[in-house]
């Protein structure tokens, strides 16, 4: 069938691509995780590091999802967010955890801030599918 015939909002087509793009990030990060040596970490960085990735991994479905229930649902403004949540969460939130895995410095209230995002977004999508 022609593409045409099932058009593809904007906003699926962005948290689609952000979650691919999550999903490679994490494998890649997993792999250097796994392989650069110890002197390139913080003290039991690689163990964080490893939390930084696992969490991407886990949320790149995630925005996979807010991709597909756009597209069915239709723009909705708790998937848009919860989409939002996603991206902004992860990035704050695996980011910091990573930078401290490898500087072995916090950021302060990066990894939290994120870490709720992440949580408002669950949310979100689970008031989202009680909705009509």
């Amino acid at each position: 069938m022609p593409a045409s015939l099932f058009p593809v909002p904007r906003a699926a087509r962005l948290f689609l691509a952000l979650g691919g793009l999550l999903g490679l990030l994490s494998v890649a990060g997993g792999a250097l995780a796994a392989h650069l040596p110890d002197v390139l970490f913080a003290p039991s960085g690689r163990a964080l590091a490893r939390e930084a990735v696992q969490m991407g991994m886990w949320h790149a479905p995630a925005l996979l999802a807010v991709g597909i229930l756009l597209c069915v649902r239709g723009r909705r403004v708790p998937l848009l967010l919860a989409g939002w949540g996603f991206a902004l969460g992860v990035v704050l939130f695996s980011g910091a955890v990573a930078w401290t895995g490898v500087t072995g410095r916090h950021l302060g209230p990066v990894a939290p801030t994120g870490g709720s995002l992440l949580m408002l977004a669950w949310l979100l999508l689970a008031v989202d599918g009680l909705r009509r």
